[in-house]
């Protein structure tokens, strides 16, 4: 959508409200805001529509589910140029669930989750090293997650 965000109070505690409980519903949520339901469901589509909102997600516990190993890669690239297809390349590998394009040592960063220390070996070995582009990589294996949360937005 073009033009300037005009967002207001009601939009960012919609916002944050949101991002602590996304199953709640409008009336709910209208009711704890002082607002009808209709008014939260006005905003809601305003904020898809600028892009800020983009749907919800389902915060599932990975290792209940057998997912034990967390890793982040640095990714080296043979020459910066190449980041366009080397993360077109690694978007196709399901197990790698964020990557971002980095100053610093390494051109990329990319967080992937396995079930096992085997198939963190395969998707390292098998088919992260054998990408066009890639010069090197470094791995860091997560021993806890101490922290997961959203950043505070504000009108400021």
């Amino acid at each position: 959508m073009s033009g300037k965000l005009n967002l207001d109070k009601l939009d960012l505690q919609i916002i944050h409200a949101m991002m602590e409980n996304a199953e709640i519903s409008y009336a709910d949520l209208g009711k704890q805001l002082f607002v009808s339901g209709g008014t939260i469901h006005v905003r809601i589509k305003k904020l898809q529509e600028y892009g800020i909102v983009k749907g919800t997600r389902l915060t599932v516990d990975l290792k209940a589910l057998g997912y034990d190993v967390i890793a982040f890669l640095g990714i080296y690239l043979e020459k910066s140029s190449l980041y366009d297809s080397v993360a077109k390349d690694l978007e196709k590998i399901p197990e790698i669930v964020r990557l971002n394009y980095t100053t610093g040592n390494y051109s990329m960063f990319a967080e992937i989750v396995c079930k096992d220390i085997n198939q963190l070996r395969y998707v390292l070995h098998d088919v992260v090293q054998k990408i066009k582009g890639i010069e090197r990589t470094e791995t860091f294996i997560s021993l806890e997650e101490s922290l997961n949360r959203n950043v505070r937005v504000s009108l400021d």
